[in-house]
């Protein structure tokens, strides 16, 4: 595996493996690998003839106050786990390759950003998202790009970036790696003590329940709501935001008629976590 800085040196590179005839596969990543990103790396390695991983925490999605200067770091051992995945390379360039003197594009999509994470962390999150992928889809030219469902809400807003801005890139969503626990796998999981660990189950058990609630033909929104604010407050999680929205446009719905996406933000001691869960009618 080579471990690229520069646009130019990754572009020549990807270049010289098309011109032997190879796909190209990117996983963008901020880097503090755990098996989710592992699990996108060996999918995109069964279907591409070259995968690229970025590793770039990227300044422009974080906001005043939130975890930039903290946020997990380890080049090292993030490169040993993406060569033992099959990465074949590793592009990890500084803020100013990305970002140069003078860089002063944003790319804003309208209408999926105005809620749910955009609400909570602002708008400048999801445009700092956009225009680093952007940007990532013009560097690496990959025929797929591979992302993780418990971002549910980043997914869609590249999906719709892709479709809008015509990009040849085909977006493939990949599901939700967990611990034995249930705990949906995070970089910040780290930011968790003992204590908080074993309180951040409650997020997926709250979707458990709202899934065990449409089961019973419970399907209004205010009763799958229920039962899983009911599993977070018994430890002790006021979420920062529950709700149900459309798995599509993110539009609001009242009750899970065929598929329902329900997504989960909280604050468990130091660490902020998302996750959610696609909750469906099963046919009788």
């Amino acid at each position: 595996m080579k471990i690229l800085r520069t646009v130019a040196d990754v572009r020549r590179a990807v270049a010289e493996a098309r011109g032997r005839g190879a796909t190209v596969g990117l996983v963008p990543t901020m880097g503090a690998f755990h098996d989710g990103h592992l699990s996108l790396m060996r999918r995109a390695r069964d279907e591409s003839g070259l995968v690229v991983v970025s590793l770039f925490v990227n300044p422009a999605q974080f906001g005043a106050g939130e975890d930039l200067s903290t946020y997990p770091r380890d080049e090292r051992r993030d490169a040993e786990l993406a060569a033992g995945a099959g990465v074949d390379l590793l592009f990890a360039p500084p803020v100013d390759e990305i970002y140069p003197h003078g860089f002063a594009t944003s790319i804003h999509v309208a209408g999926l950003t105005d809620v749910l994470d955009g609400a909570s962390r602002g708008a400048h999150h999801f445009d700092g998202v956009a225009t680093v992928v952007t940007k990532l889809f013009h560097i690496v030219a990959p025929d797929a790009a591979y992302f993780g469902q418990k971002d549910a809400q980043q997914v869609l807003v590249v999906r719709r970036l892709v479709r809008d801005l015509d990009l040849p890139v085909r977006i493939v969503a990949c599901p939700i790696v967990r611990e034995p626990d249930g705990l949906a796998m995070s970089s910040r999981n780290v930011y968790l003590d003992a204590d908080s660990r074993a309180r951040a189950t409650a997020l997926n058990r709250a979707l458990v329940a709202a899934e065990a609630a449409v089961d019973d033909g419970r399907t209004g929104a205010d009763e799958v709501l229920a039962a899983a604010r009911a599993e977070l407050a018994a430890s002790g999680i006021e979420p920062e935001y529950l709700e149900l929205r459309s798995p599509h446009d993110l539009r609001e719905l009242d009750r899970v008629d065929s598929a329902a996406l329900l997504l989960v933000a909280a604050r468990v001691g130091a660490a902020r976590l998302i996750d959610n869960r696609t909750l469906e009618v099963r046919s009788s």
